[in-house]
């Protein structure tokens, strides 16, 4: 192994591991890796290089002495047209429409950097590690809009979101995998999701009786920013491969959940309203809990002839755990409100998920060929899945669609060490209304009151996403 690819694959980890990946609604919109993708998700059954890291670690048996290197840019829009529900003070119950907001993600390379190395001698035990980066929906939201009478008004999505900058997030980890004979792979692995996650929203200190504003008049608006972290959430992962021929192999993986359970800071730039003229704010921190899903996969692959390789697999993700995000403040407090008491503690935030189980089902495969003395593969897949979350529960800060998923790929062969792959993948995703009689997601309101909150997650919901990466593999 040339001395210089060690300090490449430091540079390289040390770039990767300060990315800007914020996995801003808990959702893998999409599974990950350039060539697992090019075979839509199917890598179960036929994990034979590092991209198993994520898949099913059984097949990093298969790697040898070997590093990956991948990136993808998950190029994701969304459209929302909120739909409200608002009863007035004589009991009439409106809905007002507001404009559509538009939200793209940046080009953000997501990246997947791993080094294997074997063990012994006869390769039975092989040891990889490396930081992943899961593919999430990442977009960034305008401040205003412009309103039906074509003057600006505050965007509608402020109140579930505004952004995510600033948050710093990886998965590193460790894997060992053993075989110990050629019909048998086994595969242990710990990761963990660790940095900092950073969220921007705007509560509305509206007092909740209406005497003094609107629900949703701009002078009562506050910005707030939470911080969580520096955390570290740790996951076991496993799995196993059985070959019991040339011609067919069997794989099954799962992974724990991970509990992010992290001290937090809670800014708050206060409204500008009269009331809050002589208002301050006392404290900032917080503290944060909330689950992300285990995860199990089982595939079949099938080898028909000597150079194709077709697999079909399932996933299933435990979302079901995810049912609120709690943010606890620890002496935050808003004092000196004109009209109301002189020390106002921030109480509980509860923002409610309930989300629900996933599946995803996935067919894909490969075909290995030649073209002028360079081996060559391509590759297709297609995967549909379920969305974790509930209409009811859909809202710009957890956007999950139930979705198809079409993709194609490839990989160059030079020499007998180098691999590159690429992949092209779009994703159709079906459009949701959620009927604002039936949404569940409340505008947050840190001060006290007996009237009840509208839900400001209603109405129509579009978005598509494609995928472009590339990659290499080096075996030494």
């Amino acid at each position: 192994m040339s001395p210089r690819v060690p300090l490449v694959l430091a540079a390289v980890v040390t770039a990767c591991f300060t990315a800007r990946v914020a996995s801003a609604s808990g959702v893998y919109f999409t599974d990950r890796g350039v060539r697992p993708m090019g075979r839509g998700g199917a890598f179960v059954a036929g994990a034979d290089d590092l991209g198993a890291t994520w898949y099913n670690p059984a097949g990093i048996a298969d790697a040898g002495n070997s590093i990956l290197f991948d990136a993808s840019w998950l190029q994701f829009s969304v459209d929302y047209s909120r739909v409200l529900r608002v009863v007035n003070a004589n009991n009439t119950v409106t809905y007002p429409r507001d404009p559509t907001v538009h939200g793209e993600a940046p080009i953000l390379p997501l990246p997947t950097v791993v080094m294997s190395y074997t063990l012994d001698r006869e390769k039975k035990f092989t040891l990889a590690g490396g930081v992943l980066a899961p593919y999430v929906a990442l977009a960034s939201y305008p401040q205003t809009v412009t309103a039906f009478d074509g003057t600006q008004q505050p965007s509608p999505a402020r109140y579930t979101l505004s952004g995510f900058d600033g948050s710093l997030l990886a998965l590193p980890g460790v894997w060992l995998a053993y075989k110990p004979v050629e019909q048998l792979r086994f595969g242990l692995g710990m990761m963990a999701l660790m940095g900092i996650f950073q969220a921007d929203v705007t509560f509305s200190a509206c007092p909740k009786d209406r005497l003094l504003c609107a629900p949703e008049q701009p002078e009562y608006d506050a910005a707030a920013r939470m911080r969580v972290g520096p955390f570290l959430a740790p996951s076991l992962d496993g799995g196993v491969i059985w070959v019991p021929s040339e011609l067919i192999r069997f794989g099954a993986s799962g992974q724990l959940p991970m509990v992010i359970n992290s001290d937090a800071t809670i800014q708050v730039r206060l409204p500008t309203a009269a009331e809050f003229d002589n208002a301050s704010l006392s404290g900032d921190r917080a503290h944060v809990n909330f689950t992300l899903p285990g995860i199990v996969r089982a595939g079949v692959e099938v080898r028909p002839v000597r150079d194709l390789r077709v697999e079909l697999a399932w996933v299933h993700e435990f979302w079901s755990a995810h049912k609120t995000i709690e943010a606890v403040p620890e002496g935050i407090s808003i004092d000196g409100v004109s009209g109301l008491p002189s020390k106002l503690s921030m109480p509980p935030i509860e923002i409610p998920r309930n989300f629900q189980d996933s599946d995803s089902y996935r067919l894909g495969g490969e075909y290995h060929f030649d073209v002028a003395g360079y081996g060559m593969e391509a590759r297709a897949g297609v995967a549909y899945e379920t969305s974790a979350v509930p209409p009811a529960y859909l809202s710009l800060s957890s956007l999950d669609f139930t979705k198809w998923i079409l993709s194609f790929g490839g990989s160059l062969h030079v020499g007998p060490r180098w691999r590159f792959d690429a992949v092209v993948a779009h994703v159709f995703a079906e459009s949701v209304y959620v009927d604002p009689n039936q949404a569940q997601i409340p505008r947050i309101n840190p001060l006290p009151g007996n009237a009840p909150l509208e839900a400001v997650n209603g109405g129509n919901y579009s978005a598509s996403a494609n995928i472009f990466g590339v990659g290499l593999n080096y075996s030494y």
